[in-house]
């Protein structure tokens, strides 16, 4: 047995689990499955009330985020520490166990023959990941359901979503070409379908990305108006459309997911800007979808966006606005509360000089 790993079942309490983990050590659940939830459930909660404890406040937005990633990271490390073994065919040898071969399969592939010892709260993120990816995500916009695979970003946040279905076209729809740079789901690529735009290219780098737009595409009845590739960015050409929603968070991911949200150096902001000139036909626009949460963190400011776009040769020929929509905005417990609260999703409309 590794070192520092303790086989546990239901007669451990949930504090003495918690004190266990957070002095490092990994604990084997032998137990029953629902009260292996139950544990993870009461060790969240001690976590949450760890991150959130009274205490003096950072002097500045940025320390309040970095300290609140900092909570967040030590929250993940401890509670990733609960584990259980996943059979070779997995089957979790638990009473009362779901069967989660299924959603092994969706993102680890078919089965190797071998067991391993994973994480519950990373086996449970498979679970509720494939629940969504079954159920899917009304998006009235996009004429039906969209259906997120595990570490795809799922757009629960519809506001981004109206305001591509809201912006004025540059040209008529019958006669535009449309580029959707970093598609992820491939919401965005859909909402332009459903508003007629004639063709689209939708491109992503990551393989699940591709998987989880391709299925939804054709779903959605989309796949003859819409084409998928795997670039870095742009495809070759121009268009008269780019639309590009990259993370808006100039930070490190710590998982698949958070590569939608977090964007180091503002790599993907500052490629798109870069280059967006290019890949622009006389007369077009790129729509940049960007939330001021990071400015309001004080990680990027509006000037550095604002030298961004003019260095790129280009300039503002339009802006919507509009509110967040989502729960946090309104939760006062939240160490980000004052910036969520104030809080701006834009749709740039960029023009070449």
């Amino acid at each position: 047995m590794p070192m520092g790993l303790r086989v546990v079942d239901d007669q451990l309490a949930a504090d003495a689990a918690w004190r266990l983990l957070a002095g490092g050590e990994c604990l084997l659940w032998r137990g029953d499955w629902v009260n292996g939830r139950h544990l993870l459930q009461a060790l969240a909660r001690r976590a949450e009330r760890r991150i959130n404890r009274p205490g003096k406040a950072p002097a500045t937005p940025a320390a309040a985020f970095a300290a609140h990633r900092a909570r967040q990271g030590e929250r993940a490390g401890v509670l990733a520490r609960l584990l259980v073994e996943v059979g070779p065919d997995y089957r979790v040898p638990l009473r009362r166990a779901q069967s989660v071969a299924e959603p092994c399969r969706e993102v680890w592939g078919e089965p190797d023959g071998s067991a391993s010892l994973v994480s519950l709260r990373e086996l449970l993120a498979l679970v509720s990941a494939h629940e969504w990816r079954k159920k899917g995500v009304f998006v009235p916009a996009a004429g039906g359901r969209i259906h997120p695979h595990y570490g795809v970003f799922s757009p629960l946040r519809g506001e981004y979503v109206d305001l591509v279905a809201q912006a004025p076209l540059p040209v008529a729809a019958a006669n535009c070409l449309a580029f959707d740079i970093g598609t992820g789901s491939g919401v965005l690529a859909a909402v332009l379908a459903q508003r007629g735009v004639a063709r689209i290219v939708a491109t992503d780098m990551a393989p699940r990305a591709l998987a989880c737009a391709g299925d939804n595409f054709a779903r959605l009845g989309q796949t003859v108006r819409i084409e998928l590739r795997q670039a870095d960015l742009f495809p070759a050409g121009e268009a008269d459309l780019v639309v590009c929603n990259p993370p808006w968070l100039p930070a490190e991911p710590t998982s698949p997911v958070e590569y939608a949200v977090y964007d180091p150096d503002s790599r993907m902001l500052r490629g798109f800007l870069g280059r967006l000139a290019a890949h622009l036909r006389p007369g077009g626009e790129g729509w940049l979808i960007l939330s001021d949460i990071a400015e309001r963190l004080e990680l990027r400011s509006r000037e550095q966006l604002s030298a961004w776009i003019a260095d790129a040769g280009l300039c503002i020929a339009g802006r919507l606005d509009t509110r967040p929509q989502h729960s946090k905005s309104r939760d006062t417990r939240d160490p980000l509360h004052a910036a969520r609260a104030g809080e701006l999703t834009s749709l740039w409309r960029l023009r070449r000089l």
